[in-house]
């Protein structure tokens, strides 16, 4: 059999994966130069292992300098400080930062925030490479986080939010294009970093996606808005793992081509949630519509969205500062207004109306997770 077209292939399912790659006993366990990371659970309640060979691993490491590059270029950065979780963005970050000639230290997220506070103050980085819950953390936790010295704020692993992203410049007293998220996936790699100038992720090198709808997915459950499509990914430079419509899963809104630097290039204005069987409704709500909504009327908290059969709560989490409930209350009313996915799900009886609170802020409670900018279910700890 011959193939013209990418679109001919079979799509590379989360399904397909846990019956032939997310596997116990996986034969390249036990092969020799290669690198092993793991990532959150399957439905089978297995760790998932993802495997690099050594070539994947300079692959990754020469794209993300390239990105990290790009998104410094022109400034003088001399120190980063790397504040990462696990996985293989934290494993390699040091790296990467050497070798594009910055000094480098890192400290780890499961570390007292105060200990964090501290390596800032001391280490005074020009670069801070992190996520956006330890970002939180940080925020919440400083009294005066300008005084740190941060002139560029480099971001991983969680929905970032532009909203949220111009809330954190103003705490850091920057502007928000000294604030560039990176997106990527443990299974693919680096994928995408944001343009200021074009408003767009600009996919990297490398790299071959699809914008396809649930239903040419075969998930015929889920409506998308006109201008979403889920992302379906292809690598050329992936060994180690079957990249060939790859299935992510993220939902992006304007999925198009863009011309950077005299080439085109596929982009995607923003993420903004996940489809999936993992939560009930959850996969409907987006955290990111859920802070720009919240920050038109509350700006230093943190946001946890929970679900809990047919509920859903917004629990606005600050320093020390109360809320009042006529704020709560505005908060509620546009959420439920201004977000369509929600006010169709309360006008069709799959939520009730949605329950917005006011929680003091207890780093002892975030210390041991990593991504906290995710819907909760009923089963966990909220």
């Amino acid at each position: 059999m011959i193939v013209e077209r990418l679109e001919d292939l079979p799509l590379l399912t989360s399904t397909m994966l846990e019956e032939h790659y997310y596997i116990s006993d996986h034969p390249f366990e036990h092969r020799l130069n290669s690198h092993r990371y793991q990532t959150s659970g399957t439905s089978r309640n297995l760790r998932k292992n993802i495997y690099y060979s050594n070539q994947d691993e300079d692959n990754y490491i020469r794209i993300k300098t390239d990105v990290i590059g790009t998104i410094l270029n022109g400034y003088p950065a001399i120190r980063a400080l790397v504040d990462m979780g696990t996985g293989h963005a934290a494993a390699t970050a040091e790296v990467i930062f050497h070798r594009l000639g910055l000094e480098v230290e890192a400290v780890s997220f499961q570390l007292p925030i105060e200990q964090h506070l501290e390596r800032l103050a001391s280490f005074t980085p020009d670069v801070l490479y992190t996520m956006p819950s330890i970002l939180d953390r940080i925020l919440m936790a400083s009294d005066n986080p300008v005084s740190y010295g941060i002139r560029k704020v480099i971001l991983v692993g969680e929905v970032a939010s532009l909203s949220w992203q111009q809330r954190v410049a103003e705490r850091l007293g920057l502007e928000k294009r000294d604030i560039t998220d990176t997106y990527g996936s443990i299974e693919i790699g680096t994928i995408a970093y944001y343009d200021h100038e074009l408003d767009q992720y600009i996919l990297v090198d490398g790299i071959i996606a699809e914008g396809l709808t649930p239903q040419e997915l075969g998930i015929r459950e889920f409506q998308l808005a006109d201008d979403e499509r889920v992302l379906v990914l292809t690598s050329t430079v992936r060994e180690m793992f079957p990249a060939i419509r790859f299935v992510t899963y993220d939902v992006v809104r304007d999925f198009c081509s863009v011309i950077v630097d005299g080439q085109s290039r596929q982009s995607f204005r923003n993420i903004v949630r996940r489809i999936g069987n993992e939560l009930k409704h959850g996969e409907k709500i987006s955290i990111h519509d859920i802070e720009s909504v919240v920050y038109r009327h509350v700006q230093d908290a943190n946001i946890k969205v929970l679900t809990s059969n047919n509920l859903l709560t917004i629990q606005i989490v600050t320093k020390s500062e109360p809320i009042d409930s006529l704020m709560l209350q505005a908060i509620q009313y546009d959420i439920t207004h201004h977000i369509p996915e929600i006010g169709i799900m309360i006008q069709n009886g799959l939520l009730e109306e949605i329950q917005v609170n006011h929680a003091i802020y207890d780093d002892s409670q975030h210390r041991n997770a990593i991504k906290l900018k995710r819907v909760y279910n009923n089963k966990e700890v909220f």
